[in-house]
């Protein structure tokens, strides 16, 4: 009888220390499922905060990415603060399916390009995909995580809405759950690392070629004629830049990339043509004084997307080429 008594007031002093029935501590239970839901959360704001940086000093313009940059921000925020508020393990396995989502594009961006644009290898690129991998994570492992005070005996499983033996796998704390997040989490750390590794570098896709002699040449885009670099991509002036000083620097010149090497005269180029020496030690071509640019959301010759943009502070222009 002693014994029976003082085994209930050992039940009841665990369960009131937050003790499951089941063995599992709740308190400890609930601590690694808010730290879950906080850190999936926070990571997923993050990326979207980073998505948006990108967004509006470089990306905005481009077609059909520009959008599409757009919709990462607003679904990345929407489903962080859901995640974060709510608690919702159907919201974090969305944020998880979507944080692998947007680092998959980035991945195909890179390799293959995506809608006629091909990214480029940016910081800010490789840290968002590596947030995105450990939101993933984070909120893959809460999505399948039981509540830490399990569920009491002969209580209909809390996953109606799912088959069966998912439900009691899910019931059971979905075991193997970390197992798996993990490597998936493995494998997309080293696609990402794989991708970059490969992508091309600051001078992108619309570079002006060998730094060693560039040759300029012209177009006629919307009744302007305008200068262009070897490959028939337009090339812009930056109107914070002086004769002798370019101020577009790091980040700001991943997506704009400069014209290197000293250029020489194409048919019709008539200006005067000269270099500038960059914060790196590298040297820029100039035409009439104007340090020269190529803007990665030029996809191909005879477009000039870049053309009055007011981004990476200031504001941007095809170069005119007097005839």
């Amino acid at each position: 009888m002693d014994t029976d008594r003082t085994s209930r007031s050992v039940g009841a002093g665990a369960a009131g220390a937050g003790f499951a029935s089941d063995g599992r501590t709740g308190r400890a239970g609930w601590a690694v499922t808010a730290g879950l839901r906080i850190t999936g959360a926070g990571l997923l704001i993050a990326a979207a905060a980073i998505h948006l940086d990108l967004y509006l000093t470089g990306y905005r313009p481009i077609p059909v990415i520009g959008g599409l940059f757009l919709l990462q921000v607003i679904v990345g925020f929407l489903a962080g603060a859901v995640v974060l508020v709510t608690g919702s393990r159907l919201a974090a396995a969305v944020g998880a399916v979507f944080a692998l989502a947007t680092l998959g594009g980035y991945l195909l961006s890179v390799w293959i390009g995506l809608f006629g644009f091909k990214e480029v290898r940016t910081t800010a690129g490789i840290v968002a995909g590596v947030i995105e991998v450990a939101a993933f994570a984070a909120l893959a492992m809460l999505a399948a995580r039981p509540r830490p005070s399990g569920r009491p005996s002969g209580r209909p499983s809390r996953w109606r809405v799912l088959p069966g033996p998912v439900s009691a796998w899910l019931d059971k704390g979905a075991p193997g759950t970390a197992a798996a997040v993990g490597g998936v989490s493995v494998v997309a750390l080293v696609l990402l690392g794989v991708a970059v590794a490969g992508a091309g570098g600051p001078t992108g896709p619309s570079s002006s070629g060998p730094s060693a002699g560039p040759v300029l040449k012209t177009t006629t885009i919307n009744g302007t004629t305008v200068l262009t670099n070897g490959k028939g991509f337009t090339l812009y002036s930056f109107a914070p830049d002086t004769a002798g000083r370019s101020v577009c620097n790091g980040a700001c010149a991943q997506y704009w990339p400069p014209v290197t090497g000293s250029a020489t005269a194409g048919p019709g180029v008539t200006g005067k043509l000269g270099t500038i020496t960059r914060s790196d030690g590298s040297k820029q071509a100039t035409y009439d004084g104007h340090p020269l640019y190529t803007y990665i959301a030029d996809s191909g010759p005879g477009q000039a997307n870049g053309n009055n943009l007011n981004l990476n502070g200031g504001i941007w222009h095809e170069v005119p080429v007097a005839r």
